[in-house]
């Protein structure tokens, strides 16, 4: 028991570390009791909206933002060293019930503010009301979520002030009264579309994962994965893939992920022969591909569907082939390493018994109504609790996820506690979209990017490619997905590029920025468990993980692999197995093992063939083809000679 507490705390301490959302205080003393009671209350506040219906959006956000900014600054302290102390400290006490009251203030004056103020203007309250609730959202994003996004924001809310002073990019500027309750008691900036989406979908799908992860079915979703893959060539590995990319689809968060089931994969695959950065490396990267995997995909797609106009149950459909071809990629690197370093399978007796895995199978139940409900044309709100629902009757079944009342109510209080980070982040994600909005900024940005290209498609993909990276480095995936889809989705939009794949496009690079060095926070988490170099187990993510860097390339160029334009059966078959191809001579190619150890001239013709593989048009994936299986008889033949000089010998 002594063992096991140690790897909790250790493992809590990772989090805190590298998650901005981990460092909260553990011992509350008895503010514990008043965490209980908001969290919980939130919690059953969303339930009840979700099935009586969701108040106007205004308030329905000032009770959630309220609420979740309540609960973070009684939960997160000014720094984070500062979690370990007893209790809560009377300055942040004073900044939760300000946080509550300046949110609040909305709906004791709601009609007010939407009536009188819009004809005789705001009043003096009402605008420091306004400030004191921006500067109260932007400490508690800080401290829950990280420095990055605060700044962006700060950025955002100084161009709205100085505009007027900025050359190229400026505007006429607003007054710092008209910008504050612009920002602060509107539906377009904090109480836009992404708090919108957080306080009805959102919150239920976050609650959801809550509830699979008491019922065990992390774990189960490991014992699955090992059980299908650990007896192949570095089974350990692809068992590692499998599950991360399983509990990615639940979860909000990459290094929450990478730390969640790396804790278990990663010893495994060190076990198995890995080398301690190729294991690191291995967890970072599916679980970051975890934010990418339908149905949830980091509780973005709900927020994606508003901004593009494609339904929800449709975005998931359109999300499956390029989510596909990444775990593939994934497989493929793992497989070449596995046969370039000689690890084979597990034995039958080291896998999971089948019988018993049968047996719990009903876990599965949950996951397979979400999906099941969300494909069939049901809201997300019905599919989230009928899914919460079954979950929660499966949770009775068994005696070590029975839960007691006590169980239910911090059941409740967590699913409040799991949700801040999304609140925080979509809130603060609204000031950037907003004043993006009302100033402009969008279509300046994106004239900018297309006259640096010089007009050419190409390299306005790359550099919108690396506009996302950047601006995606230490955002959470709902905030990421926000700014960059205000910032720099419409630089594409300005090509003949169907809207759903310029949205995925930016979607896919702000999510790798999760590995993608030098900030590269998933690769670093899962250094820390392996005990490797992190630099290095980052550098080995974006090598396993090339397919993610590749695949908006493809679906903005052949819109096929998201079921758009002129899709069918014919050629999405072909643009799939000749994606397939590629990043197999890809992947083999940066591992630089094949079917034998590569040289430096086969690894770069397998480079060059991959990327005429996966490039949109036939003639050039016909050449790709040709290049491929010459390397691949050369491989073989090389193979053959040498098991030949083995038996001579």
């Amino acid at each position: 028991m002594a063992d096991q507490n140690t790897e909790e705390i250790d493992k809590h301490e990772l989090m805190a570390k590298y998650d901005k959302e981990s460092a909260f205080r553990t011992n509350l003393g008895p503010w514990g009791w008043i965490t209980l009671i908001i969290g919980a209350a939130l919690t059953i506040f969303q339930l009840y909206t979700a099935f009586y219906g969701s108040k106007v959006s205004l308030i329905q956000g000032a009770i959630h933002l309220g609420a979740g900014l309540s609960l973070v600054y009684l939960l997160y302290p000014i720094k984070p060293s500062m979690t370990k102390r007893r209790g809560v400290p009377w300055y942040d006490a004073l900044l939760a019930i300000a946080a509550l009251l300046s949110n609040y203030y909305i709906i004791y004056n709601y009609d007010h503010l939407i009536n009188e103020a819009i004809i005789f203007g705001f009043t003096a309250l009402d605008q420091i009301v306004a400030t004191a609730g921006i500067i109260l959202l932007l400490e508690a994003t800080r401290r829950v979520v990280g420095l990055p996004i605060v700044i962006i924001a700060i950025l955002a809310l100084l161009y709205g002030l100085f505009g007027q002073y900025i050359p190229i990019i400026g505007h006429a500027g607003y007054d710092w009264p008209s910008l504050a309750t612009e920002m602060f008691f509107s539906s377009s900036s904090i109480f836009g579309i992404p708090i919108q989406i957080s306080s009805t979908y959102i919150y239920l799908f976050l609650f959801f994962g809550v509830i699979l992860v008491k019922t065990n079915i992390g774990q189960f979703f490991n014992d699955i994965a090992l059980r299908l893959t650990g007896k192949y060539t570095g089974g350990t590995a692809k068992a590692a893939v499998a599950a991360s990319g399983l509990q990615g689809m639940v979860s909000g968060s990459s290094v929450a992920n990478t730390v969640g089931s790396g804790s278990f994969t990663i010893p495994m695959m060190k076990n198995a022969g890995f080398k301690p950065h190729f294991a690191a490396a291995t967890e970072a990267a599916a679980s970051t591909g975890g934010q990418i995997m339908p149905p949830i995909m980091g509780a973005a797609a709900f927020i994606m569907a508003s901004y593009t106009g494609v339904p929800y149950n449709e975005i998931i459909l359109i999300a499956i082939i390029p989510a596909v071809l990444y775990f593939s990629g994934l497989f493929m690197g793992t497989h070449f390493e596995a046969r370039k370093q000689g690890i084979l399978g597990l034995a039958k007796e080291q896998l999971p018994n089948t019988k018993n895995l049968i047996k719990r199978l009903d876990l599965f139940a949950p996951l397979v109504i979400i999906v099941g409900f969300l494909l069939a044309g049901y809201t997300p709100t019905f599919a989230a609790l009928f899914a919460i629902f079954v979950a929660f009757i499966i949770s009775f079944f068994r005696k070590d996820t029975r839960m007691s009342f006590k169980g239910i109510v911090n059941l409740l209080e967590e699913g409040a506690r799991t949700a801040l980070p999304v609140i925080a982040a979509c809130a603060t994600a609204g000031i950037i979209a907003g004043t993006v909005t009302t100033t402009g900024l969008g279509p300046k940005i994106a004239g900018g990017i297309i006259d640096l290209a010089q007009g050419q498609f190409f390299l306005v993909m790359v550099f919108t490619m690396v506009a996302c990276i950047i601006l995606g480095m230490g955002l959470p995936t709902t905030a990421n997905y926000v700014v960059t889809a205000t910032m720099a989705a419409p630089a594409l939009l300005a090509f003949d590029v169907p809207v759903i794949a310029v949205h995925m496009f930016v979607f896919y690079f702000g999510i790798v920025a999760d590995i993608t060095p030098p900030v590269c926070l998933a690769a670093y988490a899962g250094a820390g468990i392996a005990k490797a170099n992190p630099m290095k187990a980052g550098v080995t993510a974006v090598k396993l993980a090339i397919a993610a860097f590749i695949i908006p390339y493809m679906f903005v160029s052949q819109p096929i692999l998201l079921l758009q334009a002129d899709a069918n059966v014919t050629n999405v078959s072909i643009a799939v197995i000749t994606a397939m191809l590629g990043m197999a001579a890809i992947s083999s190619s940066l591992i630089g093992y094949y079917v034998n150890t590569l040289n430096r001239i086969e690894r770069i013709v397998l480079i060059i063939g991959g990327l005429l593989l996966v490039y949109p048009d036939i003639k050039f994936s016909l050449v790709g083809l040709v290049v491929f299986g010459v390397i691949t008889t050369i491989q073989f033949l090389q193979s053959k000679s040498d098991k030949k000089k083995q038996q001579t010998s």
